[in-house]
């Protein structure tokens, strides 16, 4: 019993602590999970031993005490929490029990998205807004009316009828859309501001500025979700149709709310969130169930801290905290300088990550990253893991800063950073390996010069055994030398893909290989400008100047002036330009193609205004039977058109071949002109 007691006093201070952290200070040193182990650990210790339960235990309160920086105000009804589910199973049993309880068979519930925002209450007296309160400890909370009068989204005086009623308490969260929230630490950061960590600490700490007038200043919005004390109006039988009423009030209620019957429709709801959590614009850490019909919840209804009839099912946690080992940079195609983080191994968004991006260098000044540091790290969905804020208060007191290296770790060239990039880059060029392999990968890729086979495994060797320096040298390797690399690559660590490991009969492959690499010998201006991978020149890039120049010398031999007359090229991508072709290295790469054969068709430059579609956005989309969408863009590009790859109203023209989708749909909404595959082909021959 003592140790229970022991442990049960240190479970209860570290939760105090954390809850003091996150609604107090908007700086919370665990994450939600870590958070949701503690509470579980407490209560699980509280359940075997009764007599530890107090009742200011965290297990049995919401939230934390109010800080005392505002007017405090009490609940009429207390603002509870949810309880908490992390499995199928855990819902399971959620349901079963209100099964046996109620005597329904698969009951209705109303589901909806759980926001990751901070809880507010809203009082309306005879349909006027008096009064807004945070959620505090459940009973208590903080009154932060004026700053609630600057969000734009909750209505000063409700809609929908001349006789609102005497007291109306609106429940709901406050949240930071995403869009929003990256939009204004953009401007910070361009200001010289410190960034808000993330949206829910960025809402938190925007409500409970004690000046409004910084409040007004952050992008807040209100989705609401529940009553409180309503007196002087007849109310729906239903949670689902109150949350309707509500949207008549003029109060934004989430789009994503429904209904669900039973444990199947409760599953699928979670699954159908889940995978469209990314595409939301606001944060969510999971779903809530809640017992539809009002009844039904007065039957089941609450133990101490939370109701029996609604459960929160969580999302697995997207956020950890671990330690950094070491950082780390990685040079890039182009050259640019990325920093990483190695870190000890943790589970995040359902995986073992131990790697984390930090984009650049201003990112980790920002975040003060030090090797050594605990640190918060998030992974939604298929995203890279980044590193989202560090635990000051872990921090060893012999850390120092991190710096750029001044020199590159593949090549030993300098790291330049020019003025007004972001990212630092180093100056090795296609002479550094590292950028030396994804140059390669680059330049064989399919819309540049598209060498079939030729990927990043045999790009790496063909580097690593040194049969190859730049992209030049690919055009003077034999078949010979692909069979050795794959003897020394056998050598080397038994790896090799078991068809190239087959003996005489593979030899095939190498063969292909050649010949592939043969035909790409005869390729267009556009697909070697894109292929020689200039910084910022993407394939619509690529184009624009093949077409502008019509030769390669013109455009080498271009200035600043005449490159900012090309449509689309600004100050940034002609200066890469010009870099790039006043580096020796690259024009020997380039004598080297022309060497061994390379070549493309020139002409007179061809400028936009030339075409019958100049100035004209065209869209492709389904699939076109006489030729393929690349070929008819660049026919359409060739008479003038830019072709992009989405519809909006500055869209010309939209061409539907074939099971034409969501694009198609968009341009009927929008009215815009629409051609079938026949009238494309009758146009082109016209010309």
């Amino acid at each position: 019993m003592a140790d229970a007691a022991r442990r049960h006093a240190e479970l209860v201070a570290r939760i105090r602590d954390a809850n003091h952290r996150y609604y107090q200070l908007d700086a919370p040193d665990i994450t939600d999970a870590e958070y949701d182990l503690l509470l579980r650990e407490l209560e699980a210790l509280e359940a075997a031993h009764p007599q530890l339960v107090q009742p200011n235990s965290p297990s049995q309160r919401v939230g934390d005490a109010p800080s005392g920086k505002f007017a405090q105000v009490k609940h009429a009804l207390p603002m509870l929490s949810l309880a908490n589910a992390f499995s199928d199973t855990e819902v399971a049993e959620f349901v079963e029990r209100i099964e046996r309880e109620t005597g329904d068979r698969a009951p209705v519930f109303s589901v909806e998205p759980k926001l990751d925002g901070l809880a507010i209450s809203l009082r309306y007296e005879h349909g006027v807004f008096v009064r807004g309160a945070t959620r505090g400890d459940g009973s208590t909370g903080e009154d932060v009316t004026a700053n609630l009068r600057t969000v734009k989204s909750i209505p000063m005086q409700l809609a929908g009828g001349l006789f609102p009623p005497a007291v109306l308490e609106v429940r709901g969260e406050i949240i930071m859309p995403r869009a929003d929230f990256e939009a204004y630490n953009a401007r910070a950061c361009a200001e010289g501001r410190k960034p808000l960590a993330n949206p829910r600490n960025g809402a938190a700490g925007s409500l409970r500025q004690l000046d409004a007038a910084v409040t007004a200043q952050r992008p807040l919005a209100f989705y609401a979700y529940a009553l409180g004390e309503v007196q002087g109006a007849d109310l729906p039988a239903t949670h689902s149709q109150t949350l309707q009423w509500l949207r008549q009030l003029g109060f934004p209620v989430s789009p994503e709310v429904g209904t669900a019957a039973g444990l199947a429709g409760l599953l699928a709801y979670y699954q159908s969130i889940g995978e469209r959590r990314d595409g939301l614009p606001y944060d969510i850490d999971g779903v809530v169930y809640k017992l539809d019909r009002f009844d039904r919840q007065q039957e089941m209804g609450f133990v101490s801290r939370a109701p029996r009839w609604a459960i929160a099912h969580k999302f697995p946690a997207e956020e950890a905290r671990t330690t950094v080992e070491a950082i780390e940079v990685n040079v890039g195609r182009t050259g640019a300088v990325t920093p990483w983080v190695q870190m000890t191994p943790v589970q995040v968004g359902g995986v073992t990550v131990s790697r984390a991006t930090l984009h650049n260098a201003d990112q980790i000044a920002r975040l003060d990253v030090r090797v050594g540091d605990s640190v918060i790290i998030r992974r939604a969905g298929d995203v890279i893991p980044e590193v989202v804020r560090v635990v000051e208060s872990a921090r060893p007191p012999d850390s120092v800063p991190w710096q750029m290296p001044a020199h590159c770790p593949d090549c030993g060239s300098a790291i330049e950073r020019e003025v007004g990039e972001v990212v630092a880059r180093c100056t090795g060029g296609l002479f550094c390996p590292a950028q030396r392999v994804q140059a390669v990968v680059h330049f064989a890729s399919r819309r540049a010069m598209d060498i079939e086979g030729l990927g990043e495994r045999f790009a790496q060797d063909l580097v690593a055994f040194g049969l190859i320096q730049t992209v030049a040298d690919l055009y003077r390797l034999q078949v010979a030398d692909f069979l050795e690399m794959k003897r020394r690559a056998d050598a080397r660590d038994d790896s090799t893909p078991a068809t190239v490991k087959a003996g005489k009969i593979a030899d095939k492959w190498a063969q292909n290989l050649v010949a592939a690499i043969d035909a790409s010998r005869n390729t267009t201006l556009e697909r070697l400008l894109f292929a020689l991978g200039i910084s910022d020149v993407g394939e619509s890039t690529a184009k624009t100047l093949a077409r502008h120049f019509g030769s390669l010398d013109a455009l080498m031999a271009a200035d600043e002036a005449a490159l900012q007359q090309v449509p689309d090229i600004g100050p940034v991508v002609a200066a890469h330009i010009l870099h790039f072709f006043a580096q020796s290295h690259n024009c020997e790469v380039i004598a080297g193609l022309r060497a061994h054969g390379v070549h493309w068709p020139e002409g007179a430059p061809q400028r936009a205004s030339d075409g019958p579609l100049s100035g004209k956005t065209v869209v492709l989309t389904g699939t076109l039977e006489s030729m393929s969408r690349d070929e008819a863009g660049a026919r359409l590009e060739a008479l003038g058109a830019r072709v992009s790859g989405s519809v909006s109203k500055k869209t010309t023209l939209v061409i539907a071949g074939q099971a034409a989708g969501s694009k198609l749909a968009k341009a009927q909404d929008l009215g815009l002109e629409i051609w079938d595959e026949a009238q494309l082909l009758a146009f082109l021959a016209a010309q």
